[in-house]
């Protein structure tokens, strides 16, 4: 019997070039120095993918790990952490969707999978309980995801079971192509599901039979319904419930930082025609929710009339009106409904799917890109059509479509022409729909996210509206009122470096942090380790957790300098830096990021480079990093020699 509760005991190797598959018991000391998911899949990304290795390659590995939280009474406990080198940036990456997936696995008997190799036809991985298939997937290749998940459930005669599988482009390896999982929530970021295509594996499908044991039940019983219940009382959650997160359309929209026409502004004038009333009021079908989640923010929306009647959509964010909405100056609703379907089906990520096209509609504004450059496609600003072609065109590798399909910042490379200055990345990643003018923080968060321009690795959005009453519950007075302040620069540093490592620690736990954690303040430091404490029988306090996110979010910066990566990756768009914003509360504000930067490489004990020490590595336990950063001549001792 495993030593801790809380976690199934063993995790899952799959080699796909040999067509082997081999059970190991977890390590104690494995869950005691990383956790769970986030962790795990860093530690093993650091030791066993090397620096040389080529994204695509066999050699890379791809990681699907879950943590002590999932499958328990625990709020928002359906998360699934999914690591791996990324082919759309060449550094760490990493992605994290809900559904039911995560859970999956646990009743499976499996706290994560490791697959590397690659398969010589398409295979896809069959998992029930502790029996583990590599089966045929030619008849799957080609298949959308939607298909693919319904083909896999009908062929194994059994609708409950959970799906991780790739669409068109992850086979075509579109650079920010994603895996969607059960029921179409999506690993989006960094495009993994690139990796799965170059492995040739179509789907990993789950199903399982057992339930996750819990240390002390009665006393986690108790702290998973106070988590319940202060979520249900919180101010803010009969709004979160009702819109999901288009309800902060218009609240981004007000305070200027809600890109439109590729962050030319931060307001979009026509956002009321696309806001989450106008979308309830008239496309609504019903509430949903990921496992455990006592917030329903998910939601189901059909398309009754016109054009694009029939068109039924799932998980629709705030992304997704960002970017194929505002982005493009879009404010048709029917036809970004139509574009999100398309885009999950297709097996893409959303956010950079949207900037790619955003990006290619200011070129030709600008005069950069031509009818013949765009293959006969007209990109003015508002044509959705050309917006659902390209869609089309990216996923297949089509024509102008191939050259989207490597990312903003490949793209502009092959265009040239000055078009780097309108490609919004931060390390290769396309920027969210979040204008870091209007918040500082987001501009720092976006600068040194591990995995390229990220909102939700630190997720401030303590700071988003200037309110400072959750900023006073968590932090005190001490921090008032700069913290509160979206405008000021001071603190903010403290606000991004806290939000990172609590983040790991959530990515790790198999929580959510758009639920209680981030959104609703509700889960902080100290509820985490009561849950996990309670759940595992592994007493750790909030100290504890806050080594463990700090070890983590350090390890995978030593990974990223290994790559090369440097304070001068650690930026923003010129566009962000320079000029001032036109919009709203945020009108004259630039992102001033390096005071910021200076402060968070202080308190990070960090060089003036961006490198962690070889004390702050050491004094984490991160022996082995320090070695190899100290060989590499990553050091400022080694460079100053």
């Amino acid at each position: 019997m495993f030593k801790y509760r809380g976690y199934a005991g063993k995790y899952l190797r799959a080699d796909l070039t040999r067509g082997t598959t081999t059970p190991f018991d977890l390590e104690a000391g494995r869950c005691e120095k990383w956790l769970g998911g986030n962790g795990w899949g860093a530690e093993i990304l650091f030791s066993e993918v090397p620096v040389a290795t080529d994204p695509l390659a066999p050699a890379n590995k791809i990681i699907f790990a879950t943590g002590p939280i999932n499958g328990t009474l625990m709020p928002n406990s359906g998360r699934l952490e999914c690591i791996s080198k990324s082919p759309l940036t060449g550094i760490y990456g990493d992605s994290n969707a809900g559904g039911f997936f995560a859970p999956e696995m646990k009743f499976a008997g499996w706290d994560m999978f490791i697959i590397e190799g690659r398969a010589d036809h398409p295979v896809y991985l069959m998992i029930e309980d502790d029996r583990v298939e590599i089966r045929d997937a030619r008849h799957l290749w080609g298949k959308d995801t939607i298909e693919t998940e319904h083909l896999i459930q009908a062929e194994n005669g059994d609708d409950q079971i959970k799906v991780a599988c790739i669409g068109p482009a992850g086979e075509n390896q579109v650079r920010f192509a994603c895996i969607q999982v059960t029921p179409q929530r999506s690993l989006g970021r960094g495009g993994l599901g690139a990796v799965m295509g170059s492995k040739n594996l179509k789907a990993i499908a789950v199903r399982g039979h057992g339930t996750v044991p819990i240390a002390q039940p009665e006393r986690f019983y108790d702290i998973a319904v106070k988590c319940h219940e202060g979520i249900r009382a919180n101010a803010i959650y009969p709004a979160v419930s009702r819109y999901g997160t288009p309800g902060i359309v218009s609240l981004m929209n007000k305070i200027g930082r809600f890109p439109t026409r590729n962050f030319q502004s931060g307001h979009y004038e026509k956002a009321d025609n696309i806001n989450a009333e106008t979308l309830r009021e008239g496309y609504f079908v019903k509430d949903i929710a990921c496992y455990a989640c006592p917030i329903a923010c998910d939601k189901i929306y059909r398309v009754r009339e016109g054009e694009f009647a029939g068109t039924t959509v799932r998980s629709f964010e705030y992304e997704t009106l960002g970017g194929y909405g505002a982005s493009i100056d879009n404010d048709d609703l029917p036809s970004i409904m139509k574009a999100t379907d398309r885009t999950d089906r297709l097996g893409m990520d959303v956010i950079s799917a949207g900037r790619a096209i955003s990006f290619a509609y200011e070129l030709w504004e600008k005069g950069i890109l031509t009818s013949e450059d765009t293959d006969g496609l007209d990109l003015t600003w508002g044509n959705y059509h050309s917006m659902l072609e390209l869609i089309e065109k990216i996923a297949r590798r089509d024509g102008f479509g191939a050259t989207l399909a490597e990312g903003v910042r490949r793209a502009a490379a092959i265009i040239g022409k000055g078009s780097d200055y309108y490609a919004m990345h931060v390390k290769g990643q396309e920027i969210a729909a979040q204008d870091g003018r209007a918040q500082q923080s987001m501009g720092l968060a976006h600068a040194t996210s591990n995995r390229g321009a990220d909102h939700l690795k630190a997720f401030p959005t303590i700071d988003e509206t200037g309110y400072p009453d959750e900023a006073r519950r968590r932090y005190g007075e001490r921090y008032l009122p700069e913290i509160a302040d979206p405008h000021a620069n001071k603190h903010k540093a403290f606000l991004v470096k806290d939000g990172e490592e609590l983040g790991a620690v959530v990515d790790s736990s198999g929580n959510c942090k758009s639920g209680g954690t981030f959104v609703l303040a509700q889960i902080y430091w100290d509820e985490m380790a009561e849950a996990i404490s309670a759940a595992t029988g592994m007493e750790v306090d909030a100290a504890a957790l806050k080594r463990i996110g700090e070890r983590i979010y350090n390890l995978q910066r030593a990974y990223n300098v290994l790559h090369g990566i440097s304070r001068l990756d650690d930026t923003l768009p010129k566009r962000l830096l320079t000029e001032p914003s036109p919009s709203m509360s945020a009108k004259g504000q630039v992102c001033r990021l390096e005071p910021m930067l200076a402060e968070y490489y202080e308190l990070r004990g960090w060089d003036e480079s961006g490198c962690p020490s070889e004390a702050k590595l050491l004094e984490l336990g991160l022996e082995d990093a320090a070695s190899r950063l100290k060989a590499a001549g990553k050091f400022a001792s080694a460079r100053r020699e």
